[in-house]
């Protein structure tokens, strides 16, 4: 009997977990628990770690699961290679849910780097007003270049002072659309946006709007991992799901 755990957070895991319940296929949806109010799911869920590739791997055998779908966020590396090793020490088949990167087009200023700290570096000297679009888990090393003004767009409140001597956070949970953030960038007098190349149409629209209005965009690549089988959508996944599970013999 197939048993799905899906590693989720992102809108095409919800997505896929309405695919899975719909299609009554047993499956868990497992939450990373930084969210403080995550988004309802019609599938059983699970919030938190799990102790790492090793709890991971115990986790696979004690629920009896058949199959993993990592649909993490794409710079959400650890748990992804914490999946790859534990369904590799189980011999569980893993398959990965991954929207397809950013790419540039005509009027597009981007300036790509590999890391956080790279993206710190390629700020300018000179003050500037840095709508920093990156979550809150990789704030601090933003401190070393104090003279800016920070913007930054959180899903939840921050619970302690954040790590930066200047800044101010607004509150708001994606999709965005287009001309609510020209008018985040305007009212706030934007100078330069760095962020993650995360994918997807929910938080494109900051690349969209700064494209109008001509502003740098510091553009964090997708962190290295391993070789997967990557899927870029809910139906190629139900697709794998089944043949795989042919395969099986299940």
């Amino acid at each position: 009997m197939m048993r799905v755990l899906l590693l989720g957070g992102t809108t095409e895991a919800s997505l896929l977990a309405r695919a899975l319940a719909e299609a009554g296929i047993d499956a868990v949806f497992s939450y990373a628990g930084r969210t403080a109010a995550p988004v309802a799911q019609p599938v059983p869920v699970r919030c938190g770690g799990f102790g790492g590739a090793e709890g991971l791997a115990d986790y696979l055998v004690a629920e009896g699961i058949t199959h993993v779908v990592d649909a993490t966020h794409p710079f959400a590396a650890q748990i992804s290679r914490n999946a790859i090793a534990a369904c590799a020490a189980g011999v569980v088949p893993l398959a990965v849910l991954e929207r397809p990167q950013w790419q540039a087009g005509p009027g597009d200023d981007w300036r790509h780097v590999p890391d956080v700290q790279a993206a710190v570096q390629a700020l300018p000297d000179a003050p500037a007003r840095v709508f920093l679009a990156i979550g809150k888990q990789t704030l601090s090393p933003f401190a070393a270049r104090p003279q800016h003004h920070y913007l930054l767009r959180l899903v939840d409140a921050p619970d302690a002072p954040l790590p930066l001597p200047d800044a101010a956070a607004v509150i708001a949970r994606g999709p965005f659309a287009v001309e609510g953030d020209l008018a985040l960038l305007r009212d706030n007098r934007i100078t330069h946006i760095v962020a993650k190349n995360a994918g997807g149409s929910g938080a494109g629209a900051k690349l969209v709007a700064a494209r109008r209005l001509g502003l740098p965009v510091i553009l964090i690549d997708r962190p290295a991992l391993p070789p997967r089988l990557v899927l870029g959508s809910v139906p190629e996944v139900m697709r794998w799901l089944h043949h795989s599970d042919t395969e099986r013999g299940v």
